[in-house]
């Protein structure tokens, strides 16, 4: 039987652009890719993709195209030779980069006739093809509405809006929230395992302290958009004498302060300019200027 399923090139199979063509494939996607080494290629081919012998050759097999390769320059190295034709393509960026990258981007490829929406991959390799994997898209909406069906292949498929950089943007907040959460949880790690509590004894602890703190985020979101931060739980100079308590605990039992001696520095800025008896949430102020201002 005739396969009508949307057609999609994939450019790029390190281990994620190969998750992403055979996500592809296995939702009946007629899939070609293309990448430097080809024996990357080998297992998708026997899994019924087709691999094209150029670029421009597998640009042309579909209107749709994926690019996942090392970083923005290679975009522009692959796609920018004079037997290469963007116009009418659409191509769907899920190149790691910044969002100044990605609106520049967005620019080069209109120039040349192509609609683009950049992206990002909030997933490891595995978890692509299954709800866990979210793939955020941000550029027109009427190129995302358009491919929306084909890309539900890959997973929970976000828009975010007409500002190509937002997916990037979005993509480091997310690794600030990861990276932040991972730090936190080491810190204190650090700490218990000198009275000779484990990793592992203290992970549910610190997992639930983890979610109680998360359901504080709708309630601080809106102090942070008002622009009013009242003390309804604690005050922030409550909270710099919680830190400095860290900061001595940990020097006391010889493990590394740099972490919340950092904080506690911001923190002290704050109420410095008058925000002691404000919220925590006020330090917003602090993380939105640039370091030394």
């Amino acid at each position: 039987m005739e396969n009508t399923e949307t057609p999609v090139t994939v450019i790029g199979l390190g281990l994620m652009g190969q998750a992403l063509a055979g996500a592809f494939l296995k939702a009946g996607h007629p899939t070609t890719v293309w990448n430097r080494t080809t024996s990357k290629a080998d297992r998708l081919v026997a899994e019924g993709a087709r691999l094209a012998p150029t670029v421009a050759d597998a640009l042309a097999a579909s209107s749709l195209a994926i690019l996942c390769v090392t970083d923005y320059p290679a975009v522009y190295e692959l796609l920018d030779g004079s037997e290469i034709d963007l116009a009418g393509t659409t191509l769907i960026n899920l190149t790691s980069g910044s969002s100044a990258q990605a609106r520049e981007a967005a620019r080069w490829a209109g120039q040349r006739g192509a609609h683009y929406l950049d992206g990002a991959i909030m997933a490891i390799p595995p978890a692509i093809g299954t709800a866990e994997a979210v793939i955020l898209n941000s550029g027109p909406q009427p190129d995302f509405d358009a491919h929306k069906p084909t890309l539900d292949a890959l997973g929970t498929v976000t828009y975010l809006g007409a500002d190509h950089g937002l997916a990037s943007l979005y993509d480091v907040a997310g690794l600030a929230m990861m990276w932040s959460v991972l730090n936190a949880w080491l810190q204190g790690t650090a700490l218990l395992r000198t009275a000779g509590v484990d990793a592992a004894t203290y992970a549910p602890f610190a997992r639930q302290i983890a979610a109680g703190v998360a359901e504080w985020l709708p309630g601080y979101a809106e102090q942070i958009d008002s622009g009013s931060f009242p003390a309804e739980v604690s005050a922030l100079e409550t909270d710099a004498r919680a830190m400095a308590h860290l900061i001595e605990e940990s020097e006391a039992v010889g493990v590394n302060a740099e972490l919340p001696q950092l904080i506690k520095a911001m923190a002290d800025r704050a109420i410095a300019a008058g925000h002691g008896g404000e919220q925590y949430p006020v330090l917003i102020e602090e993380f939105g200027k640039p370091r030394g201002a």
